[in-house]
C-alpha cells in the first residue's frame, strides 16, 4: 500500500515561537537576537540559558558545586589552582563581597563546570533590564545611540577576560581569580568607580579538563581556540555565547608561552571583516599600556628570564595574523570587541613541566603576575577612555546597518602603521539561502541557519515567492541582509573568503573557510546595490522540514548530509533492512513506512520515491561500526553521525586487537605499517583478504594502501602549510561522491597520479582550484594549484574483492567542513559492502 506523501516538521528544542509581524528588508533595523544553537543532526549537549542575558539582580551568588579533592591535578605540582578549589575560592569570595557573581554556563565533556565570574557594582532587576535595553539598541539603532548622551553616562562598559582556553596554559586562571578575590573588597575609588561603570566579565578557566589532565586539548581532543568559528565543543559554546551575550568593548585571551611577552595587536593580514580602523585605535594603545605595567613589575632577562614585551604589529614583519576568525579573539572582534591575545613568557608545561617544582613554582608566580598586569592594565584602559571604546563600538554597528564602506586605516599611524595594514572587502547586499525544489539539502540550510543566529546574525524569512537580483526564490527561504550590525560575522560566515597566496609569505594558521561552500547549503549572493524589498518574518528558529513521497516501491535516502547518515544509523539501530543502491544512496523497503515516516520527521531528510525493483547491498547495524586510526576531530565527526567509533592504532594492533568485527577501517594518522609487529601486519592482511574495506586519507592513508597493495596510483603534494576551499569536480554516478558537494578543504594537499586501470578518479581538483586560503608553490615553483588542477583528489577501487578510497583532501578538517561528512560516510559503507549480500 502506498505511504501518503506528508510534510513532516522538524521541532527545535527550546525554540521560541515566530513573531507574527513581517518585515520589510532594506528598512527594518529588528534584530533578531542570540539563538541557542540548534544544528540538524544535534549531538552537543544543549546549554543553559546564558547567565550574562539573564534579567536577574546582581549580585547572584548561588553557591558553586565544590567537587572532591583531586590530588593528581597538573596544576598542584606548579602551586596553581587545581579545578577542586576554584569553586571554593569563588564561593568564598561571594560569601564576603556583593560584588561578585559566579555561574555555571556550560559543563565540558568530563563533567566540569565552566564558570563565569561577574564583577560588578550592584544592581537591582530594573538595572539590568535598563543595560540590557541599552544593550539591544548599540545593536539594533546604533545611530540613535550614537547621539544618546543618557546612554553614554550611563552604561556599563563590558570587559571580557578569557583564561586557560589551552589547558596547558594554566596562569590566566590564577590572575584572574586573583583579581576577584582582590576587587571584592578594595576600598580603592578607582575600583569602586571601575566597578559603578562597567561589568567585568572572567571565564575562570575554559577548559578545566585540560586544565586537570595537563592537555592543550580538550577532553574530546580538540584544539578550542581553532574551533571558535564553528563551535563543536560545550566549551567553545558556552564562550560564544558568552560573547555574543556581554557584547564586551575589550577582550583578553590569557595564553603561554612566548618569551618576551606578546601582547596583540597583530602582523597582517588583518581579518577582512573587521572594521580594522576602529579596532587598532584601541588595540594599539592598550598593547602599550599592558607592555608598561608588565615593565613596571621590575622583572630582568637575566635575573628572572624574562625578555622585554613584544607587540607584534610594531615588532614583527609577518607570522603572527589576525586574519581566521578561528581563534577567540578574532571571533570577539567580529562581536565589536577590541580584543587581544596574551602569551605569557615562561614555560611550565609540555618537557618543562618536568622541571623541579621550585623552578615551576617561580615561573608560574612570575606569569601570574604578568597575567594581572595585563588585566589590570586592560582595566585601567577601559576607565579612562570609557566614552570613546562605547563609541567606536556602537560606530562599528552603525556602519554595518547603514551599509557603509569599511574605511582603511590610516598611513602612518602610531608609526606603525603602513600600507600593508589595510585590508578591507566588498560587503554584497545579502545573502539567501533557498529552499524548496531549488536547494540542494534541507537539513543542511536548517543547520546554517541556526548557527547564523547562535553568532547573533539577523535572518529573515520569505513570507511569499520573490525574485531578487534577477532570481526567483520560493517563500520560506531564508535572506541574510548585510545591513545590519554583525555584517562582519555575517560575512565571515557566509563569504567564500579571498586567496592570500600572493600577498604574503606565509600564515600562522589556515587562511580559508567557509560555512556556505562547506556546511552542504546552496548560498547565493546578493550584489552591492540591488534594493532588496522583499517581505519576511525575522527569523528565531528554523523549521526544517523533512519530506515522503507517496510510494508503494520504497524510499531513497540520498546520503548527501550528515543528518542522512544519522538517520540511516537509526534506521539500521532499529532492524530495519536497509540496502545501499550502486549510486550511493540507500533503499527504505516499501514495508518500513514508519521507519521512514520517523526518519523524515526526526532528521529532517528528505525520502523520495525509489525506482521499481530497484536493489542493492545489504546492510546490517554492524556497518555503523567503524574502525578508526585518525585525529580528535575525525572520531568526532563520524559520531556525530551516529557511527560507532572503534580507536584502531599501531599500539592497538600490536596488543592483538582482532579486526574481524569491523567492515571500514578510516586511517589518517596513528597508524604505522613501519611500526606494526608480523602479527599486526597479518591481522591487516587478514581483514583485507576477507573484504574488509580501507578509506586512508594523506599520506599515512596511502602508505598503508600501499603497503597492503590496494590501488595503484602514485601521489604528489603541494607545500605542508597549504591549506584553504578548493573547487571540485565529482565524477556522475559515484557511488563516493555523486552527491558531493562542490568544494572541500585540503591542508597540505595531496593528490593522486599514474592511476593504475582498475581506479576509479571520484573527485578532481577544478581549473583554478583556490577559492580562498594560502597556497603558493615550493621553493622549486612546483607543488601549487596550478600544478594541482584537474588532478585526482578522491580515487576509488575494488582489488581481490577487498575495496579502498583515498582522500588527498580533508573533508573532516577540525569537524568544520560539515557538508562532506557524508562523502566519508558514503566512502565508508561502499568499501564495507564488498562481498555483502545482496538484497
Amino acid at each position: 500500500m502506498a505511504y501518503p506523501r506528508r510534510t513532516v516538521t522538524l521541532t527545535a528544542a527550546l525554540a521560541l515561537a515566530l513573531p507574527t509581524g513581517a518585515t520589510v528588508l532594506g528598512t527594518s533595523t529588528a534584530s533578531a537576537g542570540a539563538h541557542p544553537a540548534a544544528a540538524v543532526p544535534r549531538t552537543a549537549p544543549l546549554q543553559p540559558a546564558l547567565p550574562s542575558t539573564s534579567e536577574a539582580a546582581y549580585p547572584r551568588q548561588d553557591p558553586l558545586p565544590e567537587p572532591p579533592v583531586d590530588e593528581t591535578d597538573a596544576a598542584l605540582r606548579l602551586g596553581a589552582t587545581p579545578y577542586q578549589d576554584i569553586s571554593r575560592r569563588l564561593n568564598a569570595a561571594m560569601a564576603d563581597s556583593d560584588r561578585v557573581s559566579a555561574e555555571v554556563i556550560g559543563t565540558t565533556g568530563a563533567g566540569r563546570d565552566l564558570v563565569l565570574v561577574t564583577l560588578t557594582a550592584p544592581e537591582s532587576e530594573a538595572e539590568v533590564r535598563r543595560q540590557s535595553r541599552m544593550r539591544d539598541r548599540i545593536t539594533e539603532r546604533p545611530a540613535q545611540a550614537a547621539r544618546d548622551q543618557g546612554l553614554a553616562r550611563s552604561y556599563k562598559l563590558p570587559v571580557l577576560v578569557n583564561s586557560n582556553i589551552h589547558g596547558n596554559e594554566f596562569e590566566g586562571t590564577d590572575a584572574a581569580l586573583r583579581l576577584v578575590e582582590d576587587y571584592a573588597g578594595s576600598e580603592d575609588p578607582a575600583v569602586t568607580d571601575l566597578l559603578e561603570t562597567s561589568r567585568i566579565h572572567l571565564v575562570i578557566s575554559a577548559n578545566p579538563d585540560g586544565r586537570h589532565d595537563n592537555t592543550r586539548r580538550n577532553s574530546a581532543g580538540f584544539d578550542l581556540n581553532r574551533d571558535m568559528v564553528t563551535a563543536s565543543q560545550p566549551e567553545t559554546l558556552a564562550l560564544r555565547d558568552t560573547l555574543v551575550g556581554t557584547q564586551p568593548v575589550l577582550m583578553l585571551d590569557l595564553h603561554g608561552y612566548v618569551n618576551g611577552t606578546l601582547v596583540e595587536p597583530t602582523t597582517p593580514p588583518h581579518g577582512e571583516n573587521y572594521e580594522y580602523d576602529l579596532f587598532v585605535k584601541h588595540a594599539y594603545p592598550n598593547a602599550l599600556g599592558i607592555e608598561e605595567a608588565i615593565a613596571d613589575l621590575g622583572l630582568d632577562e637575566d635575573e628572572d628570564g624574562v625578555r622585554p614585551v613584544q607587540v607584534p604589529l610594531r615588532d614583527w614583519e609577518e607570522g603572527w595574523d589576525d586574519w581566521p576568525p578561528i581563534f577567540t579573539p578574532q571571533y570577539a572582534a567580529l562581536h565589536g570587541a577590541v580584543a587581544h591575545t596574551i602569551e605569557l613568557p615562561l614555560r611550565v608545561n609540555n618537557a618543562s613541566y618536568e622541571l623541579p617544582e621550585a623552578e615551576l613554582q617561580r615561573r608560574a608566580a612570575i606569569n601570574t603576575d604578568i597575567a594581572e598586569a595585563s588585566i589590570l592594565a586592560t582595566l585601567g584602559y577601559a576607565a579612562e577612555h570609557h566614552d570613546a571604546l562605547l563609541a567606536d563600538q556602537i560606530e562599528i554597528f552603525r556602519r554595518g546597518v547603514d551599509g557603509e564602506r569599511q574605511r582603511p586605516v590610516e598611513d602612518g599611524l602610531f608609526d606603525v602603521i603602513g600600507p600593508e595594514d589595510v585590508w578591507t572587502t566588498d560587503y554584497p547586499r545579502a545573502y539567501v539561502i533557498p529552499v524548496g525544489a531549488s536547494q540542494r539539502s534541507a537539513p543542511a540550510a536548517a543547520r546554517l541557519v541556526d548557527h547564523l543566529l547562535a553568532n547573533d546574525v539577523e535572518v529573515t524569512q520569505l513570507r511569499r515567492d520573490s525574485t531578487i537580483a534577477g532570481r526567483s526564490y520560493p517563500s520560506g527561504s531564508y535572506v541574510v541582509d548585510l545591513h545590519q550590525a554583525k555584517r562582519g560575522m555575517a560575512n565571515t560566515l557566509l563569504g567564500r573568503g579571498s586567496d592570500l597566496s600572493d600577498r604574503v609569505d606565509a600564515m600562522y594558521d589556515i587562511s580559508g573557510w567557509s560555512h556556505a561552500l562547506l556546511w552542504g547549503a546552496d548560498v547565493d549572493t546578493v550584489p552591492d546595490g540591488d534594493p532588496l524589498r522583499v517581505v519576511g518574518t525575522p527569523v528565531t528558529r528554523t523549521d526544517p522540514t523533512g519530506d515522503l513521497a507517496d510510494s508503494d516501491t520504497g524510499w531513497l535516502l540520498p546520503m548527501e548530509d550528515p543528518a542522512d547518515v544519522q538517520a540511516l544509523s537509526t534506521l539500521l539501530e532499529q532492524g530495519v533492512p536497509v540496502e545501499l543502491l550502486e549510486d550511493g544512496t540507500v533503499l527504505v523497503p516499501a514495508a518500513y513506512p514508519w521507519a521512514a515516516g520517523n526518519a523524515a520527521d526526526t532528521y529532517g531528510v528528505q525520502l523520495a520515491s525509489a525506482p521499481e525493483q530497484a536493489t542493492g547491498t545489504m546492510l546490517d547495524p554492524g556497518d555503523r561500526v567503524v574502525g578508526v586510526a585518525g585525529t580528535a576531530e575525525e572520531r568526532f565527526a563520524l559520531e556525530e553521525m551516529g557511527l560507532t567509533v572503534q580507536p584502531v592504532g599501531t599500539d592497538d594492533l600490536n596488543e592483538g586487537l582482532e579486526l574481524s568485527g569491523l567492515d571500514a577501517l578510516y586511517v589518517s594518522s596513528g597508524l604505522s605499517w613501519r611500526d606494526l609487529d608480523e602479527d599486526a601486519r597479518e591481522e591487516l592482511q587478514g581483514f583485507v583478504a576477507d573484504g574488509g574495506g580501507i578509506v586512508g586519507r594523506g599520506t599515512r592513508g596511502v602508505a598503508l594502501n600501499d603497503a597492503l597493495e590496494l590501488l595503484d596510483v602514485g601521489t604528489e603534494s603541494g607545500r605542508g602549510d597549504a591549506n584553504g576551499v578548493v573547487r571540485l569536480d565529482s565524477t556522475p554516478g559515484s557511488p563516493v561522491a555523486s552527491a558531493a558537494t562542490r568544494h572541500s578543504f585540503v591542508y597540505s594537499p595531496l593528490w593522486f597520479t599514474d592511476l593504475g586501470e582498475q581506479v576509479r578518479v571520484d573527485q578532481r581538483l577544478a581549473e583554478g582550484p583556490l577559492v580562498s586560503g594560502h597556497w603558493r608553490p615550493d621553493t622549486e615553483g612546483e607543488g601549487g594549484p596550478e600544478d594541482a588542477a584537474g588532478q585526482a583528489l578522491v580515487v576509488s577501487g575494488e582489488v581481490d574483492g577487498s575495496r579502498a578510497v583515498l582522500f588527498g583532501s580533508e573533508p573532516l578538517f577540525r569537524a568544520h567542513p560539515k557538508g562532506q561528512y557524508a562523502l566519508v560516510a558514503r566512502a565508508l559503507m561502499w568499501v564495507g559492502a564488498a562481498g555483502g549480500p545482496t538484497g
